[in-house]
């Protein structure tokens, strides 16, 4: 394999930003953890909706590396992590091919559901196919507009987790799963806080509104601490009818965020990177205990 060929590999699994990837798998996962107590559970509509969430993510990945070069938003040596099609490393007809392609599969994936939960479930898809795109395109992109975080907590934690809950358990979610796809998309936006945070100049210079820029680093350094607090505070009426061990569970959660907190306050720029990456895992690490506690009790 040439060195050519390795680059370009690189490139596209940069692109695909795996980092950020715990952020879709968890809201499945929490759903599935919550599912598993209903009556009617059934397991392949969980990894139907597993798939569906990651390829929507990629896509939406790739569509924002896309179509921030084409509004001239990305410029080489940025602090965050390298963009392949600014960088050069990714023709920008090959990322935009990347991303209707992504999302054509991932459509084809929920189109897979349609048995589980109605035809209906076409208008949900085209939705949230949409909202990838509108997270960096059309006339109105949520993310320069300092809606990205919002759009994070709809479509990465309420409206996974609570569809997910639908299709595994043919059941309305119940108030722990919406309490719960709150809590998710609270911990997701946090993500992106660090992501913000951190290219703060960039957009700024570049003319992007993102909330970190037009709140400033203060804002976004509060309003990450209370994000995890709030998620877990959500979550209290389930861990109060679970066995007092359980409260491990969100108790180290806590303790890993108030960590996190004090790393994000401390740091700038590309030393930062880590930390989005930390903020992902600590999300998905959390989904995945109540996975695992709900699994086995």
């Amino acid at each position: 394999m040439g060195s050519t060929t390795v680059k370009s590999i690189k490139a596209w699994v940069a692109a695909t930003r795996l980092h950020t990837l715990p952020v879709s798998v968890a809201g499945v996962i929490g759903a599935m953890a919550l599912s598993m107590t209903a009556p009617a559970f059934r397991w392949l509509p969980g990894v139907l909706c597993l798939v569906f969430a990651i390829l929507c993510q990629v896509a939406s990945n790739f569509a924002n590396e896309y179509f921030d070069w084409r509004a001239g938003l990305d410029r080489p040596g940025r602090e965050g992590f390298r963009r392949g099609v600014t960088e050069g490393d990714i023709s920008p007809r090959a990322m935009l091919v990347a991303t209707i392609v992504t999302l054509s599969v991932a459509c084809c994936v929920g189109l897979a559901l349609i048995p589980f939960g109605g035809w209906w479930l076409i208008g949900v898809g085209v939705v949230v196919a949409l909202g990838a795109l509108a997270y960096s395109a059309g006339p109105y992109p949520l993310s320069h507009h300092g809606l990205g975080e919002v759009a994070v907590i709809v479509f990465f934690g309420i409206v996974p987790v609570t569809m997910t809950y639908y299709l595994m358990t043919g059941s309305k979610p119940t108030a722990d799963a919406v309490a719960a796809s709150v809590a998710i998309g609270l911990m997701g936006a946090n993500v992106l806080i660090v992501n913000n945070y951190r290219d703060i100049d960039d957009d700024r210079a570049a003319g992007k509104r993102t909330l970190a820029v037009k709140f400033g680093r203060t804002a976004m350094e509060t309003l990450y601490l209370f994000n995890g607090y709030i998620a877990i505070g959500l979550m209290v009426p389930f861990w109060s009818l679970t066995s007092p061990v359980a409260w491990i569970i969100p108790g180290l959660y806590l303790v890993v965020h108030t960590i996190l907190y004090f790393s994000l306050v401390r740091h700038r720029g590309a030393a930062l990177n880590p930390l989005l990456g930390k903020t992902a895992l600590a999300m998905v690490a959390y989904c995945a205990a109540l996975f695992l506690y709900t699994l086995l009790r």
